[in-house]
């Protein structure tokens, strides 16, 4: 073999050893596919692009799809289960069929105001309750973002101060027993109903008004087909941002990390940004023409509260939480 053949040959070996090595990068990229049921469009999405899929960096591929177009909302625990979705932003009533202890942090004016909850999420009172969401449901939790606190927000005119005010209201929640419940306790009417949904059921009086936070009714325009938002204050509200238990044992210690570091600068970053929202949408929506106000709130939590006391959901909290929570 000639120098010039030699030299060729050892090139050829060091370019197809390239491939082989970038090849081999490439496949060991991991894979997250995530569902949620905001639009893409939605404050929530920029930020879990920029604060979680940014912070993963290229060792990731992270597959998000918004919208509810690869699940439906509700549905999301039982596909990460299946091994058909990876990660979710879930509500914490999503839980309750299989860990009916998780009723507690689905408690209207169960937190004071935010820094209640994140004192709450960041003590060891709720240790024991998170092992088992995870040991239960085959779901590792990851973090608690700040989505909003939840008001009512209807169309007409009528003035609501009580929860007797909220009579014959039919009131949009989303579906499932923990959170109709929740209307009820409000003194309303509760309609399950997708949140896709909702712009259009209020367009047409299918329903008379919906419950969620500020930003959330400025993203969805429902100010557009609503005449009044009630300052209730009734659920001082995160998701749970969980991964399934099947992905994150397939992780290396590492990725692991990683994964965790960047859920936590989802969920601080989620929190700034709502905070920041909340404290300037009243007079947006003052501005588009809504009555925005305070009922008399304190109630509206004593009626709420003895509610939630008098039903099945308070037998299945955890004991001593309550008292934990109120302490902190």
């Amino acid at each position: 073999m000639t120098k010039k053949t030699w030299n060729f040959g050892v090139k050829a070996l060091l370019a197809a050893g390239a491939m082989c090595l970038a090849g081999g990068a490439a496949s060991a990229q991991v894979e997250i596919i995530y569902s949620d049921t905001v639009q893409e469009t939605d404050r929530r999405s920029g930020i879990l692009k920029e604060a979680f899929a940014g912070c993963l960096g290229d060792a990731f591929d992270f597959k998000p799809y918004f919208g509810a177009t690869l699940f439906k909302q509700g549905t999301e625990l039982t596909a990460m289960q299946r091994g058909n979705l990876d990660m979710a932003n879930l509500a914490i009533f999503d839980f309750y069929n299989q860990v009916p202890e998780v009723s507690i942090l689905g408690t209207a004016y169960l937190w004071r105001d935010y820094d209640h909850m994140r004192a709450t999420f960041n003590s060891d009172v709720l240790d024991g309750l998170v092992d088992k969401m995870e040991e239960a449901t085959g779901i590792k939790v990851l973090a608690w973002p700040y989505i909003g606190t939840r008001h009512v927000n209807i169309r007409g005119d009528k003035e609501i101060m009580t929860p007797a005010d909220m009579e014959g209201i039919k009131l949009r929640m989303p579906g499932g027993e923990g959170w109709q419940f929740v209307g009820e306790a409000l003194g309303a009417n509760p309609t399950p109903l997708a949140f896709t949904e909702v712009y259009t059921a209020l367009q047409t009086g299918a329903i008379d008004g919906q419950d969620n936070p500020l930003p959330a009714d400025k993203q969805m325009k429902f100010y557009e087909v609503t005449d009044q938002i009630i300052l209730t204050g009734h659920l001082i509200a995160s998701n749970t941002f969980a991964m399934s238990s099947q992905k994150w044992n397939s992780l290396t210690e590492d990725q692991q990390a990683k994964v965790q570091e960047c859920a936590i600068s989802f969920q601080d970053a989620m929190d700034a940004n709502t905070i920041q929202q909340e404290a300037e949408l009243v007079s947006f929506f003052e501005g588009e023409g809504l009555k925005v106000y305070t009922p008399d709130t304190e109630a509206f939590r004593n009626h709420v509260l003895e509610v939630f006391k008098a039903s099945k959901f308070s037998k299945d909290w955890p004991e001593g939480v309550l008292d934990q929570i109120n302490g902190l």
